[in-house]
C-alpha cells in the first residue's frame, strides 16, 4: 500500500521522539504544530515509499498525494 497517498497519522510530530520510541503503539509527542504523516506517495523517490518514512504538515494542510487509511479496531 505504500507509495499511494501519504497517510495521516494522529501522531504529534516531535523532532527528536525518534529516540523515545516505545513497544506497542507509541502516542508520539504530546504536543506540537504538525502532525504526522507517513509511506510517501505517487510523487515521491522509492526512498520515501515505506511506513517507517515520516514527515510532518499542519492538520488543515490538503494536497492530492495526502490522505488517510480507515481502521476498523476490534471491541
Amino acid at each position: 500500500m505504500s507509495g499511494n497517498v501519504w497517510e495521516w497519522c494522529s501522531d504529534w510530530y516531535g523532532e527528536y521522539y525518534l529516540g523515545k520510541i516505545t513497544p506497542g503503539n507509541p502516542q508520539g509527542a504530546e504536543k506540537g504544530t504538525g502532525r504526522v504523516f507517513r509511506g510517501g506517495s505517487w510523487i515521491n523517490n522509492e526512498q520515501f515509499c515505506r511506513v517507517a518514512y515520516r514527515s510532518l504538515g499542519t492538520p488543515s494542510h490538503r494536497a492530492t498525494y495526502l490522505g488517510f487509511r480507515l481502521v476498523l479496531a476490534p471491541q
